[in-house]
């Protein structure tokens, strides 16, 4: 069973189409990224699933259940992007007042607070109020109430927003630990190289949608391209590889490193030939890889934002404040 799983989804909102039939599955145990440009339908996706908007067309579930079944809801814990807690109350007593909405009972609540607060890290600020945390404090709190209620399903939406770099290294571990307790993790971010390092799978959307989902492995593979290495002293045999129809570049700052890269339909197999049969050593092949970021940037550049950005309100006509 899938714990979230979306069929040729739809949501248009009039004309506009903030969905246009996307298609994912979420598997138990994974953390899955989900990215976009402000606008490329993310937030919409989120919504339908928690069941805040209904879908317009194609299927969605949630732990099994359509998107929006009151007891699969149960199950999820979710950060906001733009959460706003209230500053008259503690750490603690905001962690309290969620617990009993999630049916937490107050034995277990008092029992879980600390330990909870404690794994994000600010278990010794609990007692303090929140108009005195600083923004990565707030957002560590926001990860602890998703966590409260011990759902089977967690969905972040910016997690490590305003978070310093040794809390975002902090969270990741967090998210691991997660994970190998059974917990599914939905995450949506714009640091790109955070979810190279901690997503199984990642979804991109653009404009509504699907544009590219696999694994990191899969996304970030640059098919075509292999990163040869010789022995140290050995002469690669630039002109007698080239005339073989390859392309082939010296990289700057390595020492007998070459980057070889095939047409369509070739393999790197006659080059491999050619080296053994001329008595070269072959140290070092790899396949090239591209960054997450070098990949979204290449699907995403040039798009024009969508409907789920935020708007600024107009400004009255004169230009006053």
């Amino acid at each position: 069973m899938a714990v979230i799983e979306t069929r040729d989804l739809w949501k248009t909102y009039g004309r506009i189409e903030a969905l246009k039939g996307v298609s994912l599955r979420v598997e138990k145990g994974q953390i899955y990224g989900l990215l976009g440009q402000n606008g490329a339908g993310k937030t919409t996706l989120i919504k339908i699933l928690l069941g805040i908007v209904r879908l317009t067309h194609g299927e969605a579930s949630l732990l099994g259940a359509p998107a929006g079944d009151v007891g699969a809801r149960r199950k999820v814990g979710y950060l906001p992007e733009d959460h706003a807690f209230p500053n008259y109350h503690t750490g603690y007593s905001l962690m309290d007042y969620y617990g009993s909405l999630y049916g937490v009972s107050a034995a277990e609540r008092k029992k879980r607070i600390p330990d909870t607060l404690e794994q994000v890290g600010i278990a010794g600020r609990m007692h303090y109020k929140i108009k005195t945390y600083s923004k990565g404090m707030k957002q560590r709190l926001g990860i602890a109430q998703a966590l409260m209620h011990e759902p089977d399903l967690i969905i972040l939406d910016e997690p490590t927003d305003g978070v310093d770099p040794m809390g975002r290294r902090e969270i990741r571990e967090l998210m691991t630990v997660l994970k190998e307790r059974g917990h599914t993790i939905f995450l949506n971010s714009h640091l790109l190289g955070e979810v190279e390092l901690i997503c199984d799978r990642v979804a991109i959307l653009q404009q509504g949608k699907l544009v590219r989902e696999g694994t990191i492995a899969e996304l970030t593979k640059t098919k075509g391209t292999f990163i040869l290495g010789l022995l140290s002293g050995q002469v690669f045999p630039l002109e007698a590889v080239a005339k073989l129809g390859f392309a082939v570049l010296a990289l700057p700052g390595t020492t007998g490193h070459f980057e070889v890269t095939l047409n369509e339909g070739q393999t790197i197999e006659p080059v491999m030939k050619l080296l053994s049969a001329s008595g070269l050593t072959v140290t070092h092949i790899v396949e090239k890889k591209q960054s997450l970021e070098d990949v979204f940037i290449t699907l995403v550049e040039g798009a024009e934002p969508g409907v789920d950005r935020k708007r600024r309100r107009a400004r009255p006509v004169g230009g006053g404040e």
